[in-house]
């Protein structure tokens, strides 16, 4: 195994790369010498703390409205297991593995820094499960987002005890010390304070946090994509896209995405042909003259989520922490409101990018509008209506994608006998964000096969190289434009690309290739205005 295959985990901060590396099971997990050093000396401090007379919470006392009870040592033992079998109390369906092996990665993170007071066997453990594949099954319901994810982080915990269900490397399900067994893994028996250790964090929340920054970068450099296509096909200008009208307004954003587009659309025979004094149109339709300004605002968006995981990552979330000191103290650290926030926040831009991207593919299908494409863009209109329900479909999606986007981070219910009256839904909003990712592939992808299909009708005009190339990788899965064909393995086909990443990448390619101020000519024709 290579460097490359093994994400450490010590006391620095983990980046969003090794999460995604974990998650999606490309690497696996070392602790570092500082971790184990870290992790042996907190533990010390608990210890002592486990001996003496005077309670300390979460070591030899109840949890949350129950810390006032005092916990005689002979019970300890069962009070942790306790913990984690009333706290593993989720329903639903199991979220996606990738979800619970980020959130196993960042809790062993958290464990790694020494602040949590877990022993180091528990801390080896859990980087066992992570290493031979083995993936708790986690619930959707069950988080409020506060004092932790409590129950997704439980059923982890109680993996580790040997309890509950899993999955094993080849996506089984069965019981986890079966699973423990066949992987030559024993069962932890937890000990002091280790049951809040294992439980008390904002893992789930960022876990998912990471995976959609991860994946919404690549979206958008494919929305940037999509949009050229569809800028092209619909005999859209360059011109305002040229870096010189986007430095007018100085946003990062929205700066890459017209650079994008302009790279993309660069040698393109059909945007040069309506260059000329002779072109009716003075400028664009919104959905089209604005694409970087929508993309662009959701790419800043992306980075401002961006710096808030990446302090997230650095932090060890837990309550009671272990300080350097030896004092143990209580804190409010597991509150998911900055995670929450960011959730909620990239919701809004991702409906927008797909709401436009939506306006982008019902012009190309409406006569009136498309500047020469035929209605749907059937081969023959009448008995073929081409990609017309494949617009309702992206429809549907787009008005799915507006609810998603109504804030959860707004909302809150009391819990715990009102010791813990205000919580964060952010495990909420990070479940409803994945499945707006989700809705943007599919609209993204709508959008690829009716502005491929768009292109394919302004033959013998030649595409720009780059958005040919797009076309040319849908079509090694899906034919040009012919007779109606079943339409919904195609878009399943286009989804798995923008998916893939390959298109993403199609963009780094091309981007760079033509000047920022290709386009500009001083002609009259078809320019940007109000």
């Amino acid at each position: 195994m290579t460097d490359n295959d093994v994400v450490p985990v010590g006391h620095d901060a983990l980046t969003i790369d090794e999460v995604v590396r974990v998650a999606r099971g490309t690497a696996q997990v070392r602790l570092t010498e500082d971790a184990v050093k870290r992790i042996e000396a907190a533990r010390a401090h608990v210890d002592a703390l486990a001996a003496a007379t005077r309670p300390a919470y979460g070591v030899s006392t109840g949890f949350g409205a129950l810390a006032v009870q005092h916990i005689p040592r002979d019970k300890r033992a069962e009070l942790q297991r306790s913990l984690i079998r009333s706290h593993a109390a989720g329903s639903g369906d199991p979220v996606e593995p990738e979800v619970v092996r980020a959130m196993m990665l960042l809790r062993l993170h958290t464990l790694a820094t020494g602040h949590t007071g877990a022993r180091l066997a528990t801390a080896q453990t859990l980087a066992a499960l992570i290493n031979a594949g083995i993936v708790p099954v986690v619930h959707e319901y069950g988080s409020l987002g506060c004092s932790g994810d409590l129950a997704p982080l439980a059923a982890v915990a109680l993996a580790l005890m040997g309890e509950g269900e899993v999955f094993d490397a080849e996506g089984h399900r069965l019981p986890a010390a079966q699973a423990l067994a066949a992987a030559g893994v024993e069962p932890v028996e937890l000990a002091e304070k280790e049951g809040l250790a294992l439980t008390n964090g904002t893992d789930g929340m960022l876990g998912m946090l990471a995976l959609a920054i991860h994946d919404l970068a690549r979206l958008l450099d494919v929305a940037d994509l999509t949009a050229a296509m569809s800028v092209e096909a619909l005999l859209g200008t360059d011109r305002v896209f040229a870096a010189d009208l986007q430095a007018l307004r100085p946003h990062p954003g929205q700066a890459r995405s017209a650079a994008h587009i302009t790279a993309l659309l660069a040698d393109s025979e059909i945007v040069a042909s309506h260059r000329g004094p002779d072109c009716p149109r003075v400028q664009d339709a919104y959905s089209l003259r604005c694409a970087p300004q929508v993309n662009g605002a959701a790419r800043d968006t992306v980075e401002h989520a961006r710096l808030v995981a990446g302090r997230e990552l650095a932090a060890a979330i837990d309550n009671p922490v272990v300080l350097d000191d030896g004092r143990v103290e209580s804190n409010g650290n597991f509150h998911g409101a900055p995670i929450a926030y960011v959730l909620d926040f990239l919701a809004i831009p991702l409906a927008d990018v797909a709401s436009m991207a939506e306006r982008r593919t019902d012009r190309m299908l409406d006569v009136a509008r498309s500047h020469g494409l035929p209605p749907f863009l059937a081969h023959d209109p009448g008995v073929d209506s081409g990609h017309m329900i494949a617009q309702y479909t992206q429809a549907s999606v787009v008005s799915e994608l507006k609810r998603l986007a109504a804030p959860a981070s707004v909302d809150s219910i009391p819990s715990s006998a009102m010791q813990e009256d205000h919580v964060s839904m952010g495990w909420s909003a990070a479940r409803k964000l994945r499945r707006a990712v989700n809705g943007l592939i599919t609209v993204l992808a709508v959008e690829y096969l009716t502005a491929a299909r768009a292109l394919d009708f302004r033959a013998p005009l030649a595409a720009a190289p780059a958005t040919a190339a797009a076309v040319a990788m849908l079509r090694e899965r899906v034919p040009e434009a012919g007779p109606d064909r079943h339409l919904a393995p195609e878009i399943a086909a286009a989804e798995d690309l923008v998916r893939s990443g390959r298109l993403a990448a199609l963009v780094s390619d091309y981007h760079g290739h033509g000047s920022p101020n290709h386009a500009r000519h001083d002609d009259g024709s078809h320019q940007g205005g109000n």
